[in-house]
């Protein structure tokens, strides 16, 4: 399974940006999928989450009314819009995925990881 990270990017203050994650791979169940974000020295934290298909969806307090998190599930892609982005957004975001895996009669169920992409907000 891999998890592929795109849209980041430099953006002004007050701007827009929106990051997508594609999974794929081995034959797999999504029970949830997020965001994360990290800046150097510090430790990663949520952003947001969404559950399984048509599930409810979480937020950090500090992006709650900025931030949409969303999902299509024929694409197996999740987005992160970003609006108003302030200069304390900037960060390597991370996509993550709780999945369930199959192969054959096995299954077993991981936490992945993506690549990571930078945003960056300038003031």
């Amino acid at each position: 399974v891999q998890l592929v990270e795109s849209g980041g990017g430099l953006v002004e203050v007050g701007g827009s940006l929106k990051l997508s994650c594609v999974v794929s791979g081995s034959t797999f169940s999504i029970n949830s999928m997020g965001w994360y974000r990290q800046e150097p020295g510090k430790q990663r934290e949520l952003v947001a989450s969404i559950s399984g298909s048509g599930g409810p969806t979480n937020y950090a307090d500090s992006v709650e009314g900025r931030f949409t998190i969303s999902r299509d599930d024929d694409k197996n892609t999740i987005y992160l819009q970003m609006n108003d982005l302030k200069p304390e957004d900037t960060a390597v975001y991370y996509c993550n995925a709780d999945l369930n895996s199959y192969l054959n009669d096995y299954e077993w169920r991981m936490i992945y990881w993506g690549q990571g992409t930078q945003v960056t907000v300038s003031s």
